[in-house]
């Protein structure tokens, strides 16, 4: 095991909002390797978070994380102000850095598909399919199989299956990735509208989230990101090194965007 600093969090400024997704004290430790080190942060309710850094600095580790597809060795994570693994369906929606779609299903057969996994029949979780890849800009009743798109078209696909949902927050892992000049603009200009989306529906928990979307992205192509990005987070080692304002940003970073006790700057930026 990894013996982990002792590091006392710093405090978080205050604000009028609760965040939308906090982590205290988080560590994730595979054997002798420590794929993120008492990591504290906030992410308040609206805002759209470019999470940069190597590969295995921690960034898909923490997006997994807060998915509640891993649960850390140390420290909580609470997401809407719930244990990330107690959130209800919907409010949350993950795309891997890889599409996750079957080769042989059209776009339709796939996000169909996916929707009898996501919903139990006890939530109404899921929306319209055919909205969400009109959404993205595919054409609901193209039959051809995912296998025969471009790369481009099946991360769109890959997106459609997660708006789907209707999630308040969102949470992608490397969306430019293998996308060509002229689709990564259109990504952004998709990630951008559903950040106007209005939230709707039944919400659970003591949290709301503000009724506005958020979203956290990681990416190797910051200059993709930036334009929707109000802060950026860089990570190394599986800890925050910095924070900083984005060039969407409409407010100061210590409004209480972001707040973490294992930055190298030893206060929110």
């Amino acid at each position: 095991m990894v013996a982990m600093p002792v590091e006392e969090p710093q405090s978080v400024p205050e604000t009028t909002r609760e965040p939308a997704v906090r982590l205290r004290g988080v560590s994730k430790v595979y054997g002798s390797f420590a794929a993120l080190r008492n990591v504290s942060v906030d992410f308040a309710p609206g805002s759209s978070t470019m999470i940069l850094g190597e590969n295995g600095a921690g960034k898909s580790t923490l997006l997994r994380m807060i998915a509640g597809l891993i649960v850390p060795s140390h420290g909580t994570v609470e997401v809407f102000g719930l244990n990330s693994g107690d959130l209800p369906r919907g409010r949350v929606a993950y795309m891997s850095h890889a599409p996750m779609l079957y080769d042989e299903l059209s776009a339709m057969e796939n996000l169909k598909y996916f929707a009898t996994l996501q919903c139990d029949g006890a939530c109404s979780c899921v929306g319209s399919p055919e909205m969400a890849l009109r959404a993205v800009g595919l054409d609901p009743k193209l039959t051809r199989p995912v296998g025969q798109y471009s790369q481009g078209m099946r991360q769109r696909t890959a997106l459609a299956r997660a708006l789907q949902a209707d999630p308040e927050l969102l949470l992608l892992d490397e969306p430019f990735s293998n996308l060509d000049v002229a689709s990564a603009h259109h990504m952004v200009e998709l990630l951008a509208d559903f950040k106007t989306w209005p939230v709707s529906g039944p919400v659970s928990g003591p949290v709301t989230g503000g009724g506005r979307r958020t979203i956290l992205l990681t990416t190797h192509q910051a200059h993709f990101g930036e334009p929707i990005a109000d802060i950026t987070l860089t990570m190394q080692a599986g800890r925050i090194l910095s924070a900083a304002a984005g060039t969407a940003a409409t407010g100061p970073v210590a409004a209480g965007s972001v707040g973490t006790g294992s930055m190298a700057t030893g206060a929110p930026a």
